[in-house]
């Protein structure tokens, strides 16, 4: 069955738009003239087009987890929810599902159609659900998992925020001056001895207004070779080695790997599934290549009949991951491990974050600081010197 858009206009006259699900354009034509609605427009809707926001889907799980919590059956629960989007934008989605749902089609496989929206491990986890019968119980794990996945974005967003708003402001504050003030009092100065500081500010402000717009497309063209180059894998592998080399950022990339890491893990060996399906499926949300490379391996070594915490002990985790997995192998409470994992470098990283914006700002002031005062100390130093303006 198909998904269609249309715009019409209903018995009062009113302009509408919706869609309708239906076996082809005619039986969806003859399914709105049935409700009284008088179609203008009409076209399908490509699945592969629809693309589900982060947002949406925490508050689909969220509220799909709360239905099935209260002992509503499954498609109940779909309908439900696709009654309170129906004038939404995403209605089609809700249409699509409630009706593979009513044919017989399990729900994992019907979120697969919407694999840009919901990774493997959403439906890994769906599948885990169906086969146990514990699908409320998923979906709760599931909507954690995506909160705590958005609050380490929005800490990693909030961190970096106002320190790049000071670096921007500072650019435009240097920018305009040498762009727009220094070449109005450039001439002011012309033919006489200036001082080392106020000769390179001169020197400056005449080089990027005789050439402004050719650095400004060759900048251009800079930016985009860079983030062509970036997007694809070589790119990719070099900035994230450059990364992996700064100080400060290494570890916050360690910590934030390791916290999307540790917790997909927790979540899926809660559900049941099985070790190395656990690791491979949460390999996938890690950035740091190097660690990426040696989960791989520990998974050979896992299908050899080696330990997970002997493995990752000659690799580069820190000491403590491969204790707490070794004790979670130990006492078999493996998922709580990693869960303590989690919560102990989600602690750290929150620390580290907020001692970095802390140190930030105030180092950012006094750079703007610093910038403007040297350019406009270039400008006052001439303009001391009395005797450098009267003429011999």
């Amino acid at each position: 069955m198909a998904i269609f858009r249309y715009k019409a206009f209903n018995t009062v006259g009113k302009r509408i738009t919706g869609v309708v699900d239906a076996d082809t354009l005619t039986f969806a034509k003859e399914k709105l003239q049935r409700q009284g609605i008088f179609v203008t427009k009409l076209l399908a809707t490509a699945k592969k087009e629809l693309f589900l926001k982060q947002e949406f889907i925490l508050s689909f799980t969220r509220e799909l987890a709360q239905l099935l919590k209260a002992g509503l059956p499954l498609y109940e629960s779909i309908l439900i929810i696709e009654e309170k989007y129906r004038r939404h934008k995403l209605h089609s989605f809700f249409l699509d599902i409630s009706d593979k749902i009513k044919n017989g089609v399990a729900l994992s496989a019907s979120l697969k159609d919407y694999s840009t929206s919901f990774d493997q491990v959403y439906i890994t986890m769906v599948q885990v659900g169906e086969k146990t019968g514990s699908l409320s119980w998923i979906f709760e794990q599931l909507h954690e998992l995506i909160s705590k996945k958005q609050k380490l974005k929005k800490q990693l967003i909030s961190a970096a925020a106002y320190p790049i708003f000071l670096g921007c402001f500072c650019l435009f504050i240097v920018f305009s001056l040498l762009f727009f003030v220094i070449p109005l009092v450039r001439d002011l100065f012309e033919g006489r001895t200036l001082h080392p500081v106020t000769q390179t500010v001169l020197s400056m402000s005449r080089f990027l207004t005789s050439h402004g717009p050719f650095l400004a497309i060759t900048l251009v063209a800079i930016i985009a070779g860079l983030l062509l180059f970036f997007r694809k894998g070589k790119g990719k592998v070099f900035i994230q080695a450059l990364l992996f080399h700064l100080p400060i950022v290494k570890d916050l990339l360690l910590q934030t790997t390791l916290i999307r890491f540790c917790r997909c893990c927790s979540i899926l060996l809660s559900g049941g599934v099985p070790l190395v399906q656990a690791l491979h499926l949460s390999k996938e949300n890690m950035v740091h290549f190097q660690m990426k490379k040696s989960i791989e391996g520990a998974i050979k070594k896992i299908n050899e009949g080696k330990k997970l915490s002997s493995e990752l002990r000659k690799e580069i985790f820190p000491s403590l991951v491969s204790k707490m997995i070794s004790i979670g192998e130990e006492t078999g409470q493996l998922a709580k491990s990693f869960c303590n994992i989690a919560d102990i470098y989600d602690l750290e990283l929150e620390r580290n974050l907020s001692g970095i914006t802390i140190f930030l700002q105030p180092l950012l002031l006094i750079v703007i600081g610093a910038l403007v005062g040297i350019i406009v100390l270039s400008i006052l130093l001439p303009l001391t010197d009395v005797s450098s303006f009267v003429e011999v």
